[in-house]
């Protein structure tokens, strides 16, 4: 997949195009791609994807955006599994918020990526103050001589999927119905770097795990599944995860994530990998000592596998 930097990176063709923040890559993003890749290949031009760094609800209101569901390097693996060809990744600061409707066309569709259809969600708004609209971009395809075609939301149970739907879903615990929104169970991939060793002090040694979700999306302690340990294609390990911030242990400002494996040995630092929250277990929680923290990472760990033990196979 083909990774475009701005509008000083322009498209080296011409592309079937869509643009959105595919925050997650949902169900409904899904259908989106493939429909995108459909148009594509009837076209014989590649797939492409127009997304921002950062969330435009990041840049314009920082304190309360929303947390993230992906990063940009697993956005960018998402697309890449969906079929796209093609990424443009914009930066969204002042200058590029300040652009017109009509110069985000002129200059981002027809220049920098080189649009020759242009597939988009039925609430897409773009240009200074949302002032871009679907029949403003009908009038300049017409002009510029680029297709237009609008997609409806995709519901599920009488739900519209959305970034937001899958954040509600997380944030209540239902890893369920967040896994169906997603079509596949909500995950966080990071690298594995030294910490404290509490965890193997306390009998449960545990991966440290680097992430970049803040504000996270969900936190607690979960049942997980654990990919990128193995050969390629061997199944992921089961494991117990804490995500938060440690509020027994001095607490931290930044969340963590910490996975204890269920029977692997190994030494992984510096290992990338990914964690899948197949099932919330309890709120993360301030305990009166250590000894006290023990026994509830036992109680979690046994409350983990037999989870695992009844769970019907894959």
């Amino acid at each position: 997949m083909l990774v475009l930097r701005g509008l000083s990176c322009p498209s080296p063709t011409a592309t079937v195009l869509t643009i959105g923040n595919f925050d997650g890559v949902h169900r409904g993003h899904r259908a989106l791609l493939a429909r995108l890749r459909d148009a594509a290949d009837q076209a014989g031009l590649p797939a492409a994807v127009l997304t921002f760094e950062p969330h435009p609800r990041e840049f314009f209101s920082p304190d309360s955006a929303p947390a993230r569901l992906s990063t940009l390097r697993e956005k960018l693996e998402l697309l890449a599994d969906a079929g796209v060809g093609v990424v443009a990744v914009y930066r969204f600061d002042a200058p590029f918020a300040a652009l017109s409707a009509d110069q985000f066309i002129e200059k981002v569709l027809v220049e920098g990526l080189k649009a020759r259809h242009l597939l988009i969600g039925d609430d897409f708004r773009f240009g200074t103050k949302r002032g871009g609209d679907f029949a403003l971009l009908q009038r300049a395809g017409a002009t510029w001589g680029f297709g237009v075609e609008a997609m409806g939301s995709v519901v599920e149970g009488g739900e519209r999927v959305s970034s937001s739907a899958v954040r509600a879903a997380l944030a209540g615990g239902d890893m369920d119905h967040a896994a169906r929104l997603l079509s596949r169970p909500y995950s966080i991939d990071g690298r594995v770097v030294r910490g404290q060793q509490l965890g193997r002090q306390l009998g449960f040694p545990t991966a440290n795990i680097r992430i970049k979700h803040d504000p996270l999306p969900l936190c607690g302690v979960f049942a997980v599944e654990v990919a990128g340990l193995g050969a390629p294609g061997q199944p992921p390990i089961a494991g117990v995860a804490n995500l938060g911030v440690r509020p027994t242990v001095e607490g931290t400002r930044r969340p963590l994530l910490e996975v204890h494996l269920f029977d692997f040995s190994g030494d992984i630092y510096g290992r990338h990998l990914s964690v899948r929250f197949v099932k919330k277990l309890r709120d993360e929680m301030r305990f009166a000592g250590l000894d006290a923290l023990k026994a509830q990472i036992a109680q979690d760990a046994l409350d983990a596998r037999a989870f695992f033990a009844v769970r019907s196979p894959r």
